[in-house]
């Protein structure tokens, strides 16, 4: 009888039965040498219909023929080998295939990769209880710090050796704690300290000879291949002089976004690619290096592909453990989005957000998947695999945000409802910033005069940057603008003042698009308009003349001036609330105070602004001779008959039809997108809001917050938290150091600081938890800026699994700089057996 179930991403391990236990015979190719047999990945999942049959002629890990392929020197068919992609490794030990299950050519590199990702641990999760008689048992979070060899399987609900599972023989009889802790799993809890001290056994039980074998096989040094080799100690210095400089150039060009290959990397090619010639820059100016590379076996110089990408995989390695060890076991949110690469490949990013040790809200990118699927369920099933590859517990899943896309925000299939089915507190937030654009959009359609001003917009736009001659016209007529203005004085210059800029198509999907472009509009309307006016001067072809020239026409009457004006201030107020959004540290209840913040200053503007705004539009008529006509002249709204009973007044034309209706559009708008600001979890958060000494804190609602997250509070809780609540904000409106705070993010800094997270834990929970509901996934468009510079039209060749490693260094540049070089250089070593060894450590004493 069960009392809690955990779910988990269940895999299917049948195909990787199938591809990696049949044998092949090719040789292991070495560290220095390039590829001369061609490496065949590891194949997609195949879960739909049956799974075909391997024939002799068939490579196991890829189910092609290898009569295929030909070298073309020797006329004989190149040799597969087959590879252990560490994608493929399986964190629940009750999943796993067994080593013995796999080809004897790769078991060492499955060894490693596990040895590499270490045991799953199950950091915060909370076991299931499971009913021993009348008592409710469990599996018990102090045994994993007890025994350094011990798993927990989340499927299974059972502990796993983690040595036997590596190297436990397959010819040794099933005795107690051989299979059971290997392959079967023990989950009797009662007597689980028995059963642990019983499979350790003594100094020749079955589990102390696989840790023995665990710990040669770790030691490089103690390998049959060191044993025939002898390594000098000046042999292993230089090897680690060739290593250093490798991963000195491979690091450099990563931070950069740099592209490592070059076309031609023979020795007679003039540019060998950034790699090789900047190490071969680095040999030139330091004999040291350029000593121990000449000096070096051919085979260990360290300078080939697979070395590249190894080197690269370490440094990414590496961020991702840093970025680990700052969650903990702390709960946290995802950011998700996905987007088409250069090669038309469908990336998923994902982004972790979480409160770290000092209270500060971060957003760390964790990794970058392809998925050839973008249903919600094979979503579902790609972030399943990537929060278990990085021992993130859906469990402590506690915030989801997304885009407005259908397969991610559906109610009843989408993404996060059956992410909630799994993980229920992991509340869904349609991303402000973009809900905030569908209202700019709305805005742009909200009247005939404003879409019809918008048709005209573009126009613009192409009729003055349609050519080379056209753009460099356009920016001589705005320097010499300037020009005239500075010596006026009309203006005044100043460092990153008056750059040269161009004119920007405005486009649904770019925030903040529109209002760049009326901006630039507004800013070089001389120049626009003089450029215009020379295209229907001197076009050959009627069509530009009439173009052209309708354009100026249009541009230089009251109707047009009055709508650019109105949208810039308009435009100007959701801008501001777009980029304050796109903070990575913004909070949900400081996001809905700003949204409110924004309704009262519309409804201002509509109130109170309409005559300052006829005054800036009439100032703007007078300085570039526009007509401005009388306000009390009857004309024919756009789109109606000029019979006279449809006319009205250019007053109530301009103030009714075109600025009433699009403050009330937006007003509308932002009601109906942002309806989340009334929902109950929303509500009770911003009673946390620490501006004006806690004006909106209430004990019953936050209480009723802490019933919501019913998983991160129990009873006993619930029952303190409202006399700590009490006592709480009574400590800290008499403290000085929070007078003056206004936002959450800051309050929980203040905490940490003045250590009051640890006098009230609980309150302190409510806070982590407000942070880290996401508000906008702006942190994922970054990374896809970020793509399209590392993997660009020249670059489409980058493999999944390299495309990933430099995205994670390239975007946490931060981390990855604080990264010392002894780390990388010893995980790189325990990736697989090398040519050379680096110099023993020693420890001195002083």
């Amino acid at each position: 009888m069960k009392k809690r179930s955990v779910s988990s991403g269940d895999r299917s391990t049948g195909d990787l039965r199938r591809y990696l236990t049949k044998k092949s015979s090719a040789p292991p190719t070495d560290d220095g040498a390039d590829e001369t047999e061609r490496t065949i990945p590891n194949p997609p999942r195949n879960e739909s219909g049956p799974i075909p049959p391997i024939s002799e002629s068939t490579n196991p890990a890829t189910n092609v023929s290898t009569n295929s392929t030909v070298d073309e020197s020797t006329h004989r068919p190149k040799r597969l080998r087959l590879e252990f992609d560490p994608n493929h490794i399986i964190p629940d030990p009750a999943l796993r295939i067994p080593i013995e299950d796999y080809a004897n050519e790769i078991r060492d590199e499955v060894r490693r990769a596990y040895l590499l990702k270490g045991r799953t641990e199950a950091n915060g999760l909370v076991f299931e209880q499971t009913l021993d008689g009348k008592v409710w048992r469990s599996f018990q979070r102090s045994w994993l710090g007890k025994y350094d060899w011990l798993e927990y399987s989340v499927k299974e609900n059972a502990a796993f050796c983690f040595y036997c599972f590596l190297f436990k023989k397959t010819a040794q009889p099933n005795t107690f704690g051989n299979d059971v802790f290997s392959r079967d799993g023990y989950s009797r809890w009662k007597t689980a300290t028995a059963a642990f001290k019983k499979h350790v056994g003594g100094p020749n039980s079955f589990h102390n000879i696989a840790r023995g074998k665990c710990e040669d096989f770790i030691n490089q040094r103690s390998s049959v291949s060191s044993k025939i080799h002898a390594y000098s100690k000046e042999s292993e210095i230089a090897y680690k002089i060739r290593l250093t400089a490798s991963l000195d150039c491979a690091r450099y060009l990563i931070a950069q976004g740099e592209a490592f290959r070059g076309h031609d990397e023979s020795s007679t090619s003039i540019n060998k690619g950034n790699f090789k010639e900047l190490l071969e820059w680095y040999k030139d100016k330091n004999s040291e290096v350029k000593e121990a590379f000449e000096k070096g076996p051919g085979n260990a110089l360290m300078v080939c592909s697979d070395i590249q990408k190894q080197l690269a995989k370490c440094c990414a390695q590496e961020v991702t453990s840093v970025i680990k060890s700052e969650i903990g076991d702390r709960n946290f949110a995802v950011l998700i989005d996905e987007a088409r690469d250069s090669s038309i490949k469908e990336q998923m990013a994902v982004i972790v957000r979480f409160v770290n040790n000092q209270g500060k809200v971060m957003e760390r990118f964790l990794a970058m998947k392809h998925i050839s699927d973008c249903t919600s369920a094979a979503l579902k099933e790609a972030l399943l695999h990537l929060l278990a590859l990085h021992d993130l517990p859906i469990s402590r899943l506690r915030g989801q945000g997304y885009d407005g896309a259908s397969n991610m925000r559906g109610e009843f299939n989408g993404l996060q409802k059956l992410i909630r089915d799994d993980s229920p507190h992991a509340f869904y937030v349609h991303c402000f910033a973009h809900q905030l654009q569908l209202v700019v959009v709305t805005i742009a359609k909200c009247s005939k005069c404003i879409s019809d001003f918008f048709n005209h917009v573009p126009l613009i736009v192409t009729q003055v940057s349609a050519s080379c001659k056209r753009k460099d016209t356009l920016i001589a007529k705005h320097q010499d603008v300037l020009l005239e203005k500075l010596e006026n004085g009309k203006i005044s210059s100043g460092k990153g003042l008056h750059q040269e800029s161009g004119l920007a198509r405005p486009g649904d999907t770019r925030w903040g698009s529109h209002l760049k472009t009326l901006l630039r509009i507004y800013q070089m309307w001389e120049s626009v308009v003089d450029v215009l006016t020379i295209v229907s001067t001197d076009a050959r072809e009627h069509s530009s003349v009439g173009g052209a020239g309708g354009l100026v026409k249009k541009m230089e009457c009251y109707e047009f001036v009055f709508i650019l004006n109105f949208l810039i201030g308009l435009l100007t107020i959701t801008n501001d609330l777009s980029q304050a959004l796109q903070r990575k540290d913004q909070d949900i209840v400081e996001a809905m105070g700003l949204i409110s913040d924004v309704k009262t200053r519309l409804q201002d503007v509509r109130d109170n602004g309409w005559e300052p705004l006829l005054d800036q539009v009439k100032s703007f008529c007078e300085e570039y001779g526009i007509n401005v006509p009388n306000m009390d002249d009857l004309t024919v709204p756009m789109g109606e008959s000029v019979r006279p009973k449809n006319k009205v007044t250019l007053r109530h034309y301009y103030k009714v039809d075109i600025f009433n209706v699009a403050i009330d559009a937006t007003m509308t708008e932002i009601n109906h997108r942002f309806n989340e600001v009334s929902s109950e979890l929303l509500v009770c958060m911003s009673c946390l809001n620490p501006s004006n000494s806690f004006a909106m804190f209430n004990v019953d609602k936050l209480v009723r917050l802490a019933e919501i997250y019913e998983a991160d509070f129990t009873i006993s809780d619930r029952l303190m938290l409202r006399s700590q609540l009490q006592i709480f904000i009574l400590n800290i409106r008499r403290s000085e150091k929070f007078h003056g705070c206004s936002d959450i993010s800051k309050l929980s800094q203040l905490m940490v600081e003045t250590k009051k997270d640890k006098t009230f834990p609980l309150v302190y929970r409510l806070i982590e938890l407000t942070l880290i509901l996401p508000v906008a996934t702006a942190s994922v468009e970054r990374i896809f800026s970020a793509m399209s510079i590392i993997k660009t039209d020249l670059r489409n060749k980058l493999s999944d699994g390299w495309l990933n490693d430099l995205m994670v260094c390239y975007t946490e540049r931060e981390i990855f700089k604080s990264i010392d070089d002894a780390k990388i250089t010893k995980r790189f070593q325990s990736m697989k057996d090398r040519r050379g060894h680096l110099p023993k450590e020693r420890n001195v004493i002083t």
